[in-house]
């Protein structure tokens, strides 16, 4: 057995920092697009229409029980077939993610929407205010203040899974130190390096929940 000679990693730190910023890039995206749907979703499963409530559970329930590997190779195989269009990695893994984030952030924000109390929207009634205007401007941003730390935690989640994009080529962080591992033969030096940037990231975001989540349980009970 070689020894392990961790500086080696070193000499392919841009390489390594050009993959993480491709995963942080995809993440944000998704996080943009995945969360205003969420909460498109979540109003949807509130809806006084019951066809309306049976088709966002029934996407919501679909999604979550369906590994994240399986709904990208599906978004990536399949949807290009059925719908007679060139997809390429990056359209594939953000529609994929994306999807997955609405699902999740859905419940996050379904959860928001039944701490709000009933005498906001008798107050909201009162008031005459149209239905539209008062989820705008009265629910909506109490639901986001009240969903922070879970969305937070739904974005360091939506990170680590984003790993899985590099099985259909995307040249994120992970697909990056498969490529140097393979092409050094130092795949124990290399991947730990690339383990450790997935930690210290998640680790800082994490760090980041807990801060912002004490502050609202704060902001809520005060």
């Amino acid at each position: 057995m070689s020894t392990l000679d961790f500086t080696f990693a070193w000499g392919y730190w841009q390489t390594l920092l050009q993959g993480l910023f491709t995963t942080l890039k995809l993440s944000v995206v998704c996080v943009l697009i995945g969360t205003p749907l969420g909460f498109l979703i979540s109003l949807g499963r509130s809806s006084q229409s019951r066809a309306v409530r049976i088709v966002t559970a029934t996407y919501v329930e679909v999604i979550r029980g369906t590994p994240v590997l399986i709904l990208l190779f599906w978004v990536f195989f399949c949807l290009p077939l059925l719908l007679n269009i060139d997809m390429g990695n990056w359209t594939s893994s953000v529609l994929a993610l994306s999807v997955f984030m609405a699902a999740v952030t859905s419940e996050t924000f379904r959860s928001a929407l039944k701490s709000i109390g009933p005498d906001q929207y008798d107050a909201s009634a009162a008031l005459g205010l149209s239905h539209w205007v008062r989820t705008q401007n009265v629910i909506a941003p109490q639901v986001f203040i009240r969903a922070i730390p879970t969305l937070l935690s739904n974005v360091v989640s939506l990170f680590k899974e984003s790993a899985l994009v590099s099985a259909v080529g995307m040249v994120d962080l992970m697909y990056v130190g498969q490529n140097i591992s393979s092409a050094t033969a130092h795949p124990i030096e290399i991947l730990t390096v690339v383990a450790l940037i997935y930690f210290v990231v998640g680790f800082a975001l994490t760090h980041v929940v807990s801060r912002a989540e004490k502050r609202m349980l704060a902001r809520i009970d005060n």
